[in-house]
């Protein structure tokens, strides 16, 4: 017998999903490898422990807990472009990682906790990080990107560099290639004989430009002979990416260069020509704002073709897929995964990183039938949320939408997700308030995948919708350029036209729209309430109200430029700053910063904050100690969480949150 519901207000609903339950669910992935023994290895953040980086080791016997290989003083993780990324690599039972604290790199047997020694030299600090490192059998050493901060923070010096693993004291490291801004995928063959690299300089970011270069190693550890692969043409723009060679010595990558979508390419290294594996619309990588992408792996096989386990993002889904070089064919794999992210290979199967809208970051190892190309074995290896599965009846599942930009004929992409509760429903002549979250990017991509932190949100009676507006990654590069120079235009207006399309098809209140969004996706916030009138409320989390001054306060080497490209001229930047136009804002508004933040300072948000309270508006504003760019302690997730919740139902009105919750000081509340 069906149980009755509850009849309440939309954003009253009692639900079992807590800030307390979404900020444990909030550990992160920061790559995944396998050892010498074919065991799973990954780094996760743990809120908990103020989101300290740890190397886990999967277990060695079914049932028995996994492993973690960190010592406790020790935390996984690099600073480079401060956005980090790939921090560790591992070889048989050796491990080299980036400690947090001091940004050296470190040597470590598994198994092993007292042999722990540093391989590179103490330069004092964090002045000189390493990342996204590999080892080089040949010459015994670690090969990875250094960042050399010792000039002054404001130029450091990139160059992809050769550590030496030989003995237990330090050595400085050995240049291998510099001269550029940039440098990522540093990936040497098995023979230890060639090095392949990307590289790109200013005023471009990866994805806007840049080269494959491939270079010959001396006897002598030294890089005697360079070719440019792709990117070198400067009548064909292209932005390569995830070099990788194959067992037989052929160097495959990701390229956008002939369809405008990143497609899998080989280079055929005696007639130096560079053909397609397969072309279609769709994405078999991501922008490069973190190390360690990897989108493909080589399936080990005893045949003259390469098996390559790929994941590409077509129309708003994953797919993984097994390409055949010699045959230039794409099968498509059956997985549960809808969204697929970094994949490797093991001994016997390969390694997914993957979500859907019920199931939560995960790994999950897949074991497949070659002679068919198809999974025989699909099993969780890891989870971001493990306890996630008790909340399933609340969930909310995402839903996606197209709808119709200012532009004629333009769509923009979203995933909607209705009020959720199995306990509740609200009456027939009510519609539910709305969320509209703007993700971090600018050049970034929003997923349909299981986030207890929208779910807090749909459980309690609120409809989410998450943007993917003009500018956004996974729709190929036309797409992704509709931000440059209309930043803080192009999204605004998707933002505002999703809303309006949500409340033209009676999805949502009109007169309880609210958006929040962090770093970039703050900065959407606040320009659409200075200058707009779609919504009745906002949060911005470490967001930008300044464009200007971004550049002004000298944003890390990485974005020196990124700005000026999306945002255009110093006057439209300024006419695209909200801070210079506190007078058109006209509804309430809750800022989240830290005090750390080397990205978005804490100056943006005490600029807005000061001049939303001169006017007179209710505003408040909640700084965090410690926290940098994204919050990692899980008592500030929480914090800032609850109190979002808060401020919106205090000040759009019509209901009163069911949870006991102390709330802030809100500025002119009165």
């Amino acid at each position: 017998m069906e149980t009755r519901k509850i009849i309440a207000p939309y954003g009253t609903w009692i639900s079992p999903i807590t800030a307390d339950a979404v900020s444990r669910a909030q550990k992160r992935l920061h790559g995944i490898a396998v050892d010498g023994h074919g065991h799973l290895l990954w780094v996760e953040s743990r809120p908990t422990e103020a989101g300290r980086g740890v190397l886990v080791k999967e277990a060695d016997k079914h049932g028995d807990q996994a492993i973690d290989i960190t010592p406790n003083d020790f935390a996984v993780r690099t600073l480079v472009h401060e956005y980090g990324g790939q921090a560790f690599a591992v070889s048989g039972d050796t491990v080299v990682f980036s400690n947090y604290k001091d940004q050296r790199l470190y040597k470590q047997i598994i198994g092993a906790d007292s042999f722990l020694i540093p391989i590179t030299p103490d330069y004092g600090g964090s002045t000189v990080r390493y990342a996204d490192g590999v080892f080089d059998s040949r010459s015994k050493s670690y090969v990875t990107v250094m960042e050399d901060h010792r000039e002054g923070s404001l130029n450091p010096t990139a160059t992809v560099v050769s550590v030496s693993l030989i003995g237990e004291t330090s050595q400085e490291p050995k240049i291998l290639v510099g001269g550029n801004d940039f440098y990522a995928f540093p990936r040497m063959d098995l023979k230890g004989e060639r090095l392949a690299w990307i590289e790109w300089g200013h005023p471009n970011m990866q994805w806007d430009k840049a080269e494959l270069w491939v270079g010959y190693i001396s006897k002598e550890g030294d890089v005697y002979k360079k070719i440019c692969i792709a990117g070198g043409d400067p009548t064909l723009v292209e932005s390569p990416s995830e070099p990788k060679w194959s067992s037989n010595g052929y160097l495959f990558f990701v390229t956008d260069r002939n369809n405008g979508f990143w497609n899998i390419y080989k280079w055929i290294e005696h007639s130096n020509e560079v053909v397609p594996i397969y072309t279609t619309d769709a994405e078999f990588t991501r922008p490069f704002w973190v190390f360690g992408n990897c989108s493909y792996d080589f399936i080990p096989s005893t045949g003259s073709n390469n098996l390559i386990a790929c994941s590409y993002r077509q129309s708003g889904k994953s797919y993984l897929g097994i390409l055949d070089d010699a045959q230039n064919s794409l099968t498509v794999v059956d997985v549960p995964f809808t969204d697929i992210g970094n994949i490797i290979s093991g001994s016997d199967c390969i390694y997914v990183e993957g979500a859907t809208g019920i199931l939560p970051l995960s790994v999950a190892k897949v074991t497949l039938d070659q002679s068919k190309v198809e999974a025989v074995d699909f099993s969780i290896m890891w989870s971001s949320s493990p306890d996630s599965r008790k909340y399933r009846s609340n969930f909310s599942i995402p839903e996606p939408i197209e709808f119709p930009t200012e532009v004629s004929g333009q769509k923009a992409y979203a995933y909607f997700y209705p009020p959720s509760n199995p306990k509740y429903q609200a009456s027939d002549e009510e519609k539910p308030p709305l969320l509209l979250t703007v993700h971090g990017g600018p050049t970034a991509e929003t997923r349909g995948i299981l986030d207890l932190n929208v779910q807090y949100w749909t459980s309690r009676g609120w409809a989410v919708v998450d943007v993917n507006y003009g500018g956004s990654t996974g729709y190929g590069r036309e797409y992704r350029q509709r931000l440059l120079g209309n930043w803080g235009v192009v999204d605004v207006n998707d933002c505002c036209s999703c809303a309006k399309f949500l409340v033209d098809n009676g999805m949502v209140d009109e007169e309880r729209l609210c958006i929040t969004g962090k770093s970039a996706g703050g900065y959407t916030t606040l320009a659409s309430l200075a200058f707009r009138h779609t919504f009745k409320a906002g949060a911005s989390l470490f967001g930008i109200s300044d464009l200007n001054s971004l550049n002004e306060e000298m944003p890390p080497k990485f974005e020196l430029h990124y700005t000026s490209n999306l945002g255009g001229s110093d006057k439209d930047m300024f006419e695209r700053s909200p801070i210079n136009f506190v007078d058109k804002f006209s509804c309430p508004v809750i800022l989240f910063q830290g005090l750390d933040d080397k990205i978005v300072t804490p100056v943006q948000a005490r600029k807005i904050h000061k001049a939303l309270k001169q006017k007179r508006l209710p505003v408040a504003l909640v700084e965090y100690e410690g926290e940098q760019h994204g919050f990692r302690k899980a008592e500030n997730i929480k914090h800032a969480l609850e109190q979002q919740m808060m401020f919106f139902a205090r000040l759009i009105g019509h209901f009163k949150v069911a949870d006991e919750i102390t709330p802030i000081k809100i500025d002119n509340l009165d």
